[in-house]
């Protein structure tokens, strides 16, 4: 996990991203591999309860402290495995967050699916990840930042493993300097007649 310094640097209001995604106020949210916690407190502002899951018990304590210096007492933290989050979250969820981290998972796929499971239905989900760019070309405070050129995906990438867990993209925004945001909807219901 990066220092908090280059991530200030790189996006100096979380909120804004979170914003720029498309959170609802008073949702419950995920968010999953929360890390330290940037866009756990600004997820926590908006939204009516947050589930912050990370698999490293440090990240975790790191988002407590991000949590706590930002008042908000509407958070939950789960330390686990991201591919349990339909297990560990005790109910469905409307927004799940995942930052950074989608490029890294060895099973994309079941992924998708364990994120699928947890939404309610007309519930999102925002993959942040980094744009299919070299990484010399990236650069944060002085130096290539981010994961290695090979593993970064583009939004059509993403789009390949979400779709088949039933989850429809609806759009993909720009998170400058270097990233995206792609926004799945989790389809309602058929209506019977």
């Amino acid at each position: 996990m990066p220092d908090s310094d280059w991530w200030q640097a790189l996006w100096p209001n979380p909120r804004d991203v979170i914003l720029a995604l498309g959170v609802e106020a008073h949702r419950d949210t995920v968010d999953l591999c929360c890390g330290d916690g940037l866009f756990t407190a600004p997820l926590a502002a908006v939204s009516r309860w947050v589930f912050a899951i990370d698999i490293d018990e440090r990240m975790l304590e790191q988002a407590k402290k991000q949590v706590a210096g930002a008042g908000a007492t509407n958070c939950e933290f789960l330390r686990a495995d991201a591919y349990e989050v339909a297990r560990i979250v005790p109910r469905p969820v409307d927004f799940v967050l995942m930052a950074n981290t989608f490029h890294g998972v060895p099973d994309k796929a079941r992924l998708a699916r364990a994120i699928a499971a947890i939404l309610r239905p007309g519930g999102h989900v925002a993959i942040i990840n980094w744009h299919r760019r070299s990484r010399e070309e990236t650069v944060v405070l002085g130096q290539p930042r981010g994961p290695r050129t090979e593993m970064r995906m583009s939004p059509e990438a993403v789009q390949g493993f979400l779709e088949p867990a039933d989850l429809r993209h609806t759009r993909t925004v720009e998170l400058p300097p270097y990233h995206y945001g792609s926004i799945f909807e989790r389809p309602q219901a058929p209506c019977l007649t």
